[in-house]
C-alpha cells in the first residue's frame, strides 16, 4: 500500500510487516492517559499503524480491514501533520498600529520661530481737514531730518511720532492712501495733516486742494505719550516774537522761539511749555486760550531732530 502526503510521499508500507503484540497477555500496559505527554518521535506515526494492523489481522473479515483503514488514515493524518517542518509554516500577519490620531499642535515651542502677527487695523484717530504740499518745498530738509520728496508718500503731522505710518481717507469719494509721518504741520489751526503731493493725487485731492479727511494709525504706537508744547504765534519780524516772549515768561516756563526757513522766508514761532503728555499739553492750550486770547496749536517736542528739536 503507498501513502501519499506532503512529507509522506513515497513511503510504503507492508501488512503483516512485525509481529503483532498480544493484547490479551498481562504483559499489555494500556498507555496511561495522566502520563504527561511528549512531542511525537519522526516516525512515530508509523509504529502506532504497525500496531493497528497488527490488532486488524486478529478481527475477523471485513471488519478488520475497514478498522486498520480508518486507523491508517487517522494515524496518517496526526503524523504528517507532526512532521511539518518550521520553515514551511505561515508565521501570523502583523498586527498593523491603526493610524495615530493627528497630535495637537502645541501653543508655544521654546526652539520655534516667532510667530510673525497678522497686520494691525487701522486705529481711529482722528478727523478733520488735510492739505498738501508740493513743488516749494520739494528737495527741502524735513522736520526729521530727511530731503523731502513730493513724489513719495509722506505726510506732515503736528504731533505724530517720526515714521508713525498713518491711512488716510478721502470722505468726500472714500478713496484711501497710506503715508509715513516725516514733517511737523499744518500752522494752520482748521487744518489736521499735510499730504505729500503723491498722497493727495491717490486721494483725488489735488484739485480741491483742501478736503475732509479720516485718520487711522497703523503703527504700534501711542500717540498721546512723550512731551508736547504749545505753538501760541508766528512772526515774520523776530522783535514781534521776542515780545511776546517777554510778556508770558513770568507765567509760564519755558517760552521759547523757533526759527523756520520755509520757501517764502524766515518765520519765528513762539512755543510755550513742554509737558508729559497730549491730554497735559492740550490743558495748557486751553489755558492759554482763555487767559491770553492767543489760538494754540499742540506740537510734539522733537528732541531727536536736527538743530535740538522745537523747543
Amino acid at each position: 500500500m503507498k501513502v501519499h502526503g506532503s512529507d509522506c510521499r513515497d513511503g510504503y508500507i507492508h501488512w503483516g510487516a512485525v509481529n503483532a503484540p498480544d493484547f490479551t497477555t498481562s504483559n499489555f500496559t494500556a498507555p496511561d492517559s495522566t502520563a504527561p505527554t511528549t512531542a511525537p518521535k519522526p516516525n512515530a506515526w508509523l509504529d502506532q499503524y504497525t500496531r493497528a494492523v497488527r490488532v486488524g489481522q486478529r478481527l475477523p473479515g471485513l471488519a478488520a480491514s475497514f478498522l486498520a483503514a480508518i486507523l491508517l488514515a487517522a494515524f496518517f493524518l496526526v503524523g504528517c501533520a507532526g512532521r511539518q517542518p518550521a520553515a514551511n509554516r505561515q508565521p501570523a500577519p502583523p498586527v498593523q498600529p491603526g493610524p495615530e490620531p493627528p497630535a495637537e499642535t502645541a501653543k508655544s515651542d521654546a526652539g520655534a520661530s516667532p510667530v510673525i502677527p497678522t497686520p494691525r487695523a487701522g486705529v481711529p484717530f482722528e478727523e478733520g481737514k488735510a492739505s498738501w504740499y508740493g513743488a516749494p518745498f520739494h528737495g527741502r530738509q524735513a522736520s526729521n531730518g530727511e530731503i523731502y520728496d513730493m513724489n513719495k508718500l509722506t505726510a506732515a503731522h503736528r504731533t505724530l511720532p517720526f515714521n508713525t505710518v498713518v491711512r488716510v481717507t478721502n470722505l468726500n469719494n472714500g478713496k484711501s492712501t497710506t503715508v509715513r509721518i516725516t514733517d511737523r504741520g499744518p500752522f494752520v489751526d482748521n487744518r489736521i495733516i499735510d499730504l505729500s503731493y503723491a498722497a493727495a493725487r491717490e486721494i483725488e485731492s489735488i484739485g480741491p486742494g483742501v478736503v475732509p479727511v479720516r485718520l487711522e494709525i497703523l503703527s504700534a504706537i501711542d500717540p498721546t505719550v512723550g512731551f508736547f508744547t504749545v505753538q501760541i504765534g508766528a512772526f515774520r519780524e523776530r522783535a514781534n516774537a521776542e515780545r511776546l516772549r517777554d510778556r508770558l515768561s513770568s507765567s509760564y516756563s519755558p517760552v521759547a522761539i523757533q526759527s523756520f526757513e520755509s520757501p517764502t522766508g524766515s518765520y519765528y514761532r513762539v512755543h510755550v511749555g513742554k509737558v508729559s503728555g497730549e491730554d497735559a499739553a492740550k490743558k495748557l492750550g486751553e489755558q492759554l486760550h482763555q487767559r491770553e486770547g492767543v489760538k494754540p496749536l499742540i506740537f510734539r517736542v522733537d528732541t531727536s531732530a536736527p538743530g535740538g528739536g522745537n523747543l
